[in-house]
């Protein structure tokens, strides 16, 4: 006769693997998979839900529970040390697991209720007190400053200074900002195709100076083939790519847009 329960009592299935296991006083370590399975399976029969997202893991449970007692009915398989395997294995770290952060939980729980009953009192310190300051005598201060002490409280602060510095970054240079503009880019390509009606896109992009100097030039490329003014093509995957100039640079027009002339 299935055990009439609902399911709000456990917060899911391995809640209710540690119930059954707690209360049939079972070492966790040596689980007799038949007794549970068959004990979790009345459970399963007998809960009340309509939750059908929470109903799925207790049943996901329940087929790993199966899974795991057809593995106990069969030889035991042996790893690669030579020791055989427990089906049980995986199941007892995640009970354990569960088992642990469960207490941590109920500890967290204590500690928040026995929280709710303390106070805190704001400091009470009244002004005249709180704006004392312990007079300073500086002749009494400096009465056993010698030339010898001052130096070495001077070394001191030096040391301290140094040792702030960065040994190898503070050796750096300072990095400038390069500017380069795609107007000066597409003035200066129009004078290179002025001389070089044929040209390798590698040989020019190795020509520059630094990586914004190669993406400036790869789009100024980019607008001049879109304007129709240079023509690139590549004969075979991998090969150098050749930019042949269409027409004269002399007559090249719409450049107004990257640059004023």
């Amino acid at each position: 006769m299935a055990i009439p329960i609902k399911i709000n009592v456990f917060e899911g299935p391995l809640d209710l693997l540690l119930h059954l296991i707690e209360k049939n006083k079972i070492d966790i370590y040596d689980i007799p998979i038949v007794e549970i399975t068959d004990q979790y399976m009345e459970y399963i029969h007998g809960m009340e839900t309509e939750d059908l997202g929470t109903m799925s893991e207790f049943l996901v449970m329940a087929a790993t529970l199966l899974d795991i007692k057809c593995k106990m009915l069969l030889p035991r398989q042996v790893n690669e040390e030579g020791e055989e395997e427990d089906p049980r294995e995986e199941l007892v770290q995640k009970l354990l697991e569960y088992k642990m952060y469960k207490y941590m939980s109920y500890e967290l729980k204590d500690k928040m209720d026995g929280a709710a009953g303390v106070f805190f009192k704001k400091p009470t310190i009244p002004d005249e007190v709180m704006k004392y300051r312990e007079p300073v005598d500086p002749q009494a201060l400096l009465a056993s400053l010698t030339l010898e002490k001052l130096n070495q409280i001077y070394k001191s602060i030096l040391k301290k200074q140094e040792s702030k510095i960065d040994p190898i970054r503070s050796k750096f240079g300072t990095i400038e900002k390069e500017e380069v503009s795609l107007s000066d880019k597409m003035l200066e390509m129009k004078a290179y195709a002025a001389e070089n009606r044929r040209f390798s896109f590698r040989g020019l992009l190795q020509g520059q100076t630094s990586k914004i100097q190669v993406i400036v030039t790869f789009l100024s490329i980019l607008e001049l083939m879109k304007m129709g003014y240079v023509h690139v093509k590549q004969e075979e995957l991998f090969d150098d790519i050749q930019v042949e100039v269409k027409e004269d640079p002399d007559t090249w027009k719409n450049l107004t847009e990257f640059a004023d002339e």
